[in-house]
């Protein structure tokens, strides 16, 4: 099994929810960036377990130690590779998860893959504890990008009924991108926030779950980035997506209203704007044919349920055959969600910096980063 995506900048997770370690090794990083380190941990943080009460209580600092590519604190070109230590670790609540898998886990079809050798302590590789390296190779892309003057960003669109204001996708501005990072909760409304809680303590009072949309923006992307058919800008962005646990579904632009639009209406127009070329709207969703058109990139992806419940649901046991009855304890996120936003904003800075490698080359964006 493979863990690794990226055609100039790859990225290898390693490591299980409860083993000794997790991290990432990153290859095709320039030589010479010096590492931000508090920017680094001040995005880990937004998305580290057991800040509230709507995030599971394990209790884990997430602090990286870099065991190679750096010295002096700068890149050095090599392979960097990180390790993020599991210290809170309650394996006992997952004794027979493998002989009764739960619904809507990866424990039967891991079963059926490994011969029954997956490891299914905490969700074993396939948790959302592999976020962590992730958003830590994703804080470095977003530095890169930082020097070109992109900037990438979410905010929870909706949870349950609870809708927050949508992103104008014409105009999205890198201040407000920042200033909803600095929230606890990352909203652009936070009277939309408050009812979104709501939605969250009440499936988590019902022994429950629930999921939601995050919006996604990279503004100040440069026309030209991308190719046709199967390097296209949305391929790229969405296979990096769906390596995060418990996304559904995605959508760029208007998405799937464009299916009910005409084309008159679906379509837009080019103008000019304070001397560069834009369009009046931005259905488009910021790319074309597979390529960046330098209007805003925005999409939506659907983050499924936590599948971890304590209300009964309906199993099996597979050794003996026969149905059985399953109500899951331990400490799992009523709604992932939030802590899911910076781990959308790190896939999508590191998508479109491997996109920008391939483009311009290593050479130039090496001497970017030196500057």
């Amino acid at each position: 099994m493979n863990s690794e995506f990226g055609e100039r900048i790859k990225v290898s997770i390693f490591g299980q929810s409860h083993s000794q370690a997790i991290g990432a090794v990153i290859t095709g990083l320039p030589a010479g960036l010096k590492l931000d380190t508090d920017y680094i941990d001040s995005f880990m943080k937004r998305r580290a377990p057991g800040r509230n009460i709507y995030s599971t209580q394990r209790k884990e600092p997430d602090k990286p130690s870099v065991v190679s590519g750096l010295a002096g604190g700068y890149t050095t070109g090599d392979p960097l590779c990180v390790v993020i230590k599991n210290t809170n670790t309650i394996s006992s609540d997952y004794t027979g998860f493998k002989d009764t898998p739960r619904p809507s886990h990866s424990d039967y079809p891991l079963f059926v893959k490994t011969g029954g050798y997956n490891d299914i302590r905490g969700g074993g590789h396939s948790s959302g504890r592999l976020t962590a390296p992730l958003c830590f190779a994703g804080a470095i892309a977003l530095q890169i990008l930082k020097k070109f003057g992109i900037e990438v960003g979410a905010h929870i669109y909706s949870i349950g009924g609870a809708e927050d204001t949508p992103f104008d996708m014409t105009d999205i501005s890198p201040e407000l991108l920042a200033k909803v990072k600095e929230k606890d909760f990352p909203t652009i409304s936070d009277d939309a926030g408050k009812l979104m809680r709501v939605e969250i303590e009440k499936a988590r009072l019902e022994l429950d779950s629930i999921g939601g949309i995050i919006e996604c923006a990279a503004v100040n992307l440069p026309a030209g980035l991308g190719s046709p058919m199967f390097d296209g800008v949305e391929n790229k962005i969405a296979a990096a997506v769906f390596g995060i646990p418990a996304v559904r579904g995605i959508e760029f632009g208007a998405g799937f209203k464009a299916s009910k639009m005409r084309g008159s209406e679906h379509n837009d127009p080019y103008f000019i704007k304070d001397g560069k070329i834009a369009t009046k709207t931005n259905n488009h969703g910021g790319a074309i044919g597979g390529i960046t058109t330098g209007m805003p990139l925005v999409f939506r992806a659907a983050i499924k349920p936590t599948p971890s419940i304590s209300k009964e649901q309906d199993t099996v046991s597979i050794s003996e055959m026969e149905n059985k009855k399953l109500a899951i304890k331990g400490r799992h996120d009523p709604c992932i969600v939030p802590r899911a936003v910076p781990v959308f904003e790190a896939v999508t800075a590191l998508a479109i910096l491997d996109l920008m490698i391939n483009e311009y080359g290593c050479r130039s964006i090496s001497d970017k980063v030196r500057e």
